[in-house]
C-alpha cells in the first residue's frame, strides 16, 4: 500500500502529460495557453472581393502577422490531394518548419450524407478513402489532426437514416485515419448534429479515441443559445474538445417588397464578417473564457470566411487578422 502512494503522483503526472500531448482539456484553468492559428481559407479568394494567396505566400503571411501555427485548406487552390505528391509534401513540410510555424491541422471537406438517395454508389467508402488519404498527407506534412464535418440534411429522406449514415461514415473514416495515428476533429458546421447535445450523443456512439470535436461558438450563437448555455456547452464537450475556430459576424436585416400591400415582408438575415474586438453577435469573452475554465489545450484558429467589412484586399485581411491577435492575447 505504501508503494501505491509513492507511485500515485507519478501516475497522475503521466496522465496529465498524456492529456496535454493529445490536446485534451485538463480541467485546470492554469493549464490554458493562447496558441494562435490562421486558417488558409482566409486568403483563398473564395468570398466576393477576397484576395487570393498561394500556399507559400500564405505561410509567409501567417509568419509575418505573428501567428503560431496554420490550418491548411486541403482543396484547391491550396493543398489539394490532386496537386501534392510525395515530393511536394516534403517541400511543403520543410517550408513550414523553415518558417518556424506549426501545422496545426488539415481542413478536410466531407459530407457523409451526400448521395444518400443513390444507394448504388459507395459514397461512404469514397469519403472514407478521401479521409484516409488526407490522414496520410497530414502525417507527411507534420500534423496528426484532420478537421471534418458530418453531413447536410437531405429532404425526403428519413432523418434517422441520415444520422445512421453519418455515424457509419465517421466510424469508417476514423478507422482509416487511425492507420496513420491521425485524430479526426468533427466541426459543428453541417446540419446533422450541429447542436452540441446531438454532437455529444453522436461522438459517444462513434466511441473511437481518434474521433474528437472541433467545437465553435458560431453555430450555437446562430441557434439562439444564451451565454450561459454556450458556457455549459463548452463544459459538456470537454471530453472531446481539442480544436476550435473563431470568426466574428454581424446580422444584416433583409426585407422583400410586397407590391399588393405597399409594404415589406421580413426575410432571413444575411451574415457578414467583421473584426474581433468590436461589434459582432458572438460573445468571445464568454466562449474563450469557458475554454480557459476547462483547461483547453488546443489552438485557437482564426478564419475570415465570409464577405468581410472593409473589403477583401490584402491590407484589410491583414488588418483584420491583426485585430484577432490583439484581441485573443488578453486571455493569456
Amino acid at each position: 500500500m505504501n508503494h501505491y502512494y509513492l507511485i500515485l503522483p507519478l501516475l497522475l503526472c503521466l496522465l496529465v502529460q498524456e492529456a496535454l500531448s493529445q490536446n485534451v482539456p485538463t480541467g485546470n484553468t492554469k493549464d490554458f495557453r493562447v496558441k494562435t492559428c490562421l486558417h488558409s481559407v482566409s486568403y483563398a479568394g473564395f468570398w466576393r472581393g477576397q484576395a487570393r494567396l498561394s500556399v507559400d505566400e500564405f505561410l509567409v503571411k501567417a509568419k509575418e502577422l505573428g501567428f503560431d501555427g496554420v490550418m491548411l485548406m486541403s482543396k484547391r487552390p491550396h493543398v489539394s490531394l490532386l496537386d501534392y505528391d510525395a515530393e511536394a509534401r516534403r517541400k511543403l513540410r520543410q517550408r513550414i518548419e523553415q518558417l518556424g510555424l506549426k501545422l496545426v491541422c488539415l481542413a478536410g471537406y466531407v459530407d457523409f450524407t451526400a448521395g444518400s438517395d443513390k444507394g448504388g454508389i459507395p459514397h461512404l467508402e469514397i469519403q472514407a478513402m478521401y479521409v484516409r488519404e488526407l490522414s496520410k498527407m497530414a502525417r507527411e506534412l507534420g500534423t496528426n489532426i484532420v478537421r471534418i464535418y458530418t453531413g447536410y440534411e437531405r429532404p425526403g429522406i428519413v432523418f434517422d437514416k441520415q444520422y445512421a449514415t453519418v455515424l457509419d461514415g465517421l466510424k469508417m473514416a476514423g478507422k482509416e485515419a487511425a492507420k496513420y495515428d491521425v485524430t479526426l476533429v468533427v466541426q459543428n458546421h453541417h446540419d446533422i448534429c450541429v447542436h452540441h447535445d446531438a454532437m455529444y450523443w453522436l461522438l459517444n456512439e462513434v466511441n473511437m479515441p481518434n474521433v474528437k470535436a472541433a467545437f465553435d461558438a458560431w453555430s450555437p450563437t446562430l441557434e439562439g443559445l444564451s451565454n450561459s448555455q454556450i458556457r455549459d456547452a463548452v463544459k459538456k464537450m470537454k471530453p472531446y474538445l481539442i480544436h476550435t475556430t473563431v470568426a466574428q459576424y454581424v446580422r444584416l436585416p433583409r426585407y422583400q417588397y410586397q407590391m399588393p400591400f405597399t409594404n415589406y415582408k421580413k426575410e432571413e438575415t444575411v451574415i457578414r464578417a467583421v473584426p474581433l474586438g468590436g461589434e459582432g453577435i458572438i460573445d468571445y469573452d464568454n466562449f474563450i473564457g469557458a475554454l480557459k475554465e476547462i483547461g483547453y489545450q488546443g489552438y485557437i484558429t482564426y478564419e475570415m470566411c465570409e464577405v468581410l467589412a472593409g473589403g477583401g484586399t490584402i491590407e484589410n485581411l491583414d488588418k483584420t487578422a491583426r485585430a484577432f491577435l490583439k484581441y485573443v492575447k488578453k486571455f493569456d
